[in-house]
């Protein structure tokens, strides 16, 4: 073969071979797109999945953010109406005390009445007898002006209406209720050292007044207040002993489990 077939013969070859390199490199590479392909199909695929996810957990949330704050509005309203229904509650209460009170006051001036009728009757028959008349309306007179400044709760005019009937009338049936009266007057307006002497006053000079139990009583709520417990005790339990059946004796039990309840 001429040197020129030969060389010709030999550069097709050459060139064979580069273009059967080249085929099965560009072979190789199309063999090697589907796996990619698939690779990154399946990376889109879980991204797909975990936004999915991620959307389903921010619609749950929002979802239980507006469940929850329904439910705090819900809880404010409810709030709200109970404190005005407590707050009701606390008016009411109050009024039934204002309304407790003017009934008891109301009671306790006709029992005072009746007594002060027997000590007016027998005035009217000393006056039947030519004497003096004044002395014994006017002990009553004074006791009732005195108690209606307590009722209109006119405490200070009270105090000294009552003060003034104790200096004038020394020997009126009505000096313990008018004393224990004096008392209540400082106890409303919780002047708690004052009145409990003033109670202890009804105890100790007017041992026979229907007024008693509730100056044993009131003297315990003194001491309460004052935080002296063993003579709060003391008193109390005087009045739970002593006047078993009495409204007295009631209250005053109630206090005292007040006060076990508390370590007092």
């Amino acid at each position: 073969m001429p040197a020129s077939a030969a060389a010709s013969h030999r550069s097709w070859s050459g060139t064979r071979a580069s273009c059967i390199a080249g085929l099965l490199a560009v072979g190789a590479c199309l063999a090697a797109l589907p796996a990619a392909a698939q690779s990154t199909k399946e990376r889109l695929t879980r991204l797909e999945g975990q936004l999915a996810r991620t959307e389903r957990l921010l619609e749950n949330n929002q979802a239980m953010q507006t469940e929850l704050l329904q439910r705090l509005q819900e809880l404010r309203s409810e709030n709200q109406g109970l404190r005005e229904r407590l707050d009701q509650l606390a008016f009411e209460a109050t009024q039934s005390g204002d309304r407790q009170r003017q009934l008891y006051l109301d009671l306790d001036a006709r029992l005072q009445a009746l007594e002060a009728g027997g000590t007016a009757a027998g005035a009217a028959a000393a006056g039947a007898d030519g004497e003096a008349t004044g002395a014994a309306v006017s002990d009553a007179d004074s006791y009732a002006a005195a108690f209606e400044q307590l009722k209109q709760a006119d405490y200070a005019a009270a105090q000294e209406q009552f003060q003034a009937f104790l200096a004038s009338y020394p020997d009126s049936e009505l000096r313990g209720n008018a004393q224990y009266w004096l008392a209540e007057t400082y106890y409303v307006t919780k002047d708690f050292a004052t009145a409990k002497p003033e109670f202890q006053k009804v105890i100790a000079d007017y041992p026979t007044s229907r007024k008693i139990p509730d100056a044993w009583l009131k003297l315990g709520f003194c001491n309460y207040e004052l935080e002296q417990w063993a003579d709060a005790r003391v008193a109390l339990s005087t009045v739970t002993s002593r006047y078993g059946d009495s409204t007295a004796a009631r209250l005053a039990g109630q206090r005292l489990e007040q006060m076990r309840a508390a370590g007092h």
